[in-house]
């Protein structure tokens, strides 16, 4: 296994590409709706073939996630889930497959960058995504993470100028989180026609892969992404799915069969 989580990271997207493909990326809320759900989730996630993880840590303020996710979120808080509760999660997976955890700046601030980036390191995480830290802000995170061996993955937008856009490429950890349309987290009957240009610039500016999320509801629709980008990230319709199931078994068997679906489908990389 590559030392590093940024290695790992590296590795997932190569071993995706041997396989002439885009690599996988599923989505859960950690906690949700219980603990033993989103281990069983997780495992599912790693035994259908998810490429990486992307572990969300419970928020109350969840400023980028839409109704299905915050809702989520907002029922595992009930519940009782904690970033040590998540990061339990993503210890029981994080030695088979890569665990991006995503988490909001202040519950990275409360811990402090470097304790955060310590107990992110020691549960197996591979790297992070923080979806409300600014360009400007994110130095001081990003190198707590590095000192741990772990990826800081930004995300740019439809509206992301190109100039920031390129320097925000220039510093990315991991891969670039391309975020598809202007809005939040959720399910859409179609994907901007506008995504594919914005993917070959990213592509062509950072030295890293690049990952779309948000929008992304069906397989053919991970399809069509991954005829586009290295990594197709895949949120609310999993989150939907797990919210719909009668159990953690039944939660685990919904998740896989859609992940599987997805892998049927999916297309060599351009």
């Amino acid at each position: 296994m590559p030392e590093t989580g940024a290695a790992r990271i590296a590795a997932a997207f190569a071993a995706a590409r041997e396989d002439g493909r885009a690599a996988l990326m599923p989505y859960l809320v950690g906690g949700y709706p219980d603990q033993d759900a989103a281990r069983a989730v997780a495992e599912a996630y790693a035994d259908g073939g998810a490429d990486l993880i992307e572990l969300g840590v419970p928020f109350s303020d969840p400023l980028a996630d839409g109704p299905m996710i915050h809702a989520a979120a907002t029922e595992a808080l009930g519940s009782g889930a904690t970033l040590e509760s998540t990061l339990e999660i993503c210890a029981g997976v994080g030695d088979r497959v890569p665990v991006l955890l995503m988490v909001y700046t202040n519950m990275v601030l409360a811990r402090g960058p470097q304790a955060f980036a310590a107990a992110a390191a020691e549960a197996g995480a591979a790297g992070a995504i923080v979806p409300d830290l600014s360009f400007e802000e994110s130095p001081g995170i990003r190198e707590a993470l590095a000192a741990e061996g772990l990826a800081l993955v930004p995300l740019v937008a439809p509206t992301t100028p190109a100039e920031r856009r390129a320097r925000i490429c220039a510093a990315a950890g991991g891969f670039v989180y391309v975020v598809s349309l202007v809005g939040v987290t959720g399910e859409r009957g179609e994907l901007p026609p506008e995504l594919a240009e914005l993917v070959a610039a990213v592509r062509e500016e950072a030295p890293v892969p690049a990952a779309v999320g948000f929008g992304i509801g069906t397989p053919e629709q991970a399809a069509s992404v991954g005829e586009l980008a290295d990594g197709v990230i895949i949120g609310s319709r999993l989150v939907r799915e797990v919210g719909a199931a009668t159990g953690p078994g039944d939660a685990a068997t919904r998740v896989r069969g859609f992940l599987e679906a997805c892998r049927d489908v999916m297309v060599p990389v351009r």
